[in-house]
């Protein structure tokens, strides 16, 4: 289990969260934040202090890996020049009793506080308007913990949450989230007149890896690069810029799709896998190693799959960028 510092101060009041952080993919210059891209190492089981007006309101019991979702109502009036699409992590969420003011206590925090991504200021206490999510290490939240009190304590070194199924309902809720999000995104489609019946028809049965977008991933790829699978009935053509970012010709171009078995696809498609333009296959930290392992990946080995072409290595370097949950590389 990791700890994480969260400051709503940057959105709005805790009680509007709804069970859940939101944050943009990035700055609204489209640079990259290493405090927003932190939501990609968020696993379930983890605990967060939520932070508000220099207090620690509540803490989270993390129930989701992040995921895109468009940004929610709520922040409508919020970040005006944030993207359409950010991240979004499920939260159980416990109002604390004892609400402590973390600059009152700099004195024994001070020692603890991370060289790098401190959620405090060193000198002061006060916390720093930058950071939106941070990882707090062990001995801090253990001061955090002790000075909170027994509700601290009964989260940090027992929590009851997430529950296994639990998990899986979320797990189910964001992959209707997302055939929602492309279902809108196709029946936009159905209706334009500037494309074609033929065209539209190709790019609707590319959404599920079929027709035209299968046969030119087809020839290029003959097999799961991962398990070896060269069956076509068991392989899905996958989008490595997912169907619902590409754009009509992304949709259908081959070098934008990899031959994957069903279990590797949903590893790819969710960005708990992803690969190196060397042919290395990467794996999230947040993976679950023992469903992994049974499907035939070893995080600890390297692995290498082959060489990409020049366009592979164009959707790749997308995938590992917006897709991957993980800052490894960052």
């Amino acid at each position: 289990m990791r700890s994480w510092w969260v400051n709503q101060n940057q959105t709005f009041r805790q009680e509007q969260l709804g069970g859940y952080m939101w944050s943009p993919k990035r700055n609204a210059n489209g640079h990259r934040n290493r405090f927003y891209d932190t939501m990609r190492e968020v696993a379930p089981g983890d605990l967060v202090l939520s932070f508000e007006d220099q207090f620690i309101r509540s803490i989270g019991i993390v129930r989701s890996y992040c995921y895109e979702f468009p940004k929610p109502p709520e922040f409508e009036g919020t970040g005006l020049n944030w993207s359409r699409i950010g991240w979004r992590v499920d939260v159980h969420w416990v109002p604390l009793t004892v609400q402590i003011r973390p600059k009152d206590h700099i004195d024994r925090l001070r020692p603890h506080l991370p060289e790098r991504y401190s959620p405090l200021q060193r000198d002061s206490g006060y916390g720093l308007q930058g950071v939106y999510l941070a990882e707090v290490p062990r001995p801090l939240l253990v001061e955090l913990v002790a000075l909170i009190g027994y509700q601290a304590q009964e989260l940090a070194y027992a929590p009851q949450l997430p529950m296994p199924e639990r998990v899986g309902e979320h797990l189910d809720a964001t992959e209707e989230i997302y055939s929602t999000w492309e279902s809108r995104e196709e029946q936009a489609l159905r209706t334009s007149a500037a494309v074609s019946e033929t065209d539209r028809v190709a790019l609707i049965l590319s959404r599920r890896g079929q027709g035209l977008f299968r046969r030119n991933v087809r020839s290029i790829e003959r097999a799961c690069r991962v398990t070896g699978v060269d069956n076509p009935e068991h392989l899905i053509a996958s989008h490595c810029k997912p169907w619902r970012h590409a754009d009509n010709s992304e949709r259908l171009d081959g070098e934008n799709g990899l031959l994957l078995t069903p279990a590797v696809d949903h590893l790819f498609d969710r960005g708990f896998i992803s690969f190196e333009d060397n042919g290395e296959l990467l794996v999230s930290p947040v993976a679950d190693t023992h469903s992994l392992a049974r499907m035939g990946i070893s995080p600890n080995e390297r692995v290498r799959v082959g060489a990409f072409s020049a366009g592979q290595r164009h959707y790749l370097e997308y995938h590992r960028s917006e897709i991957l949950l993980s800052t490894d590389r960052h």
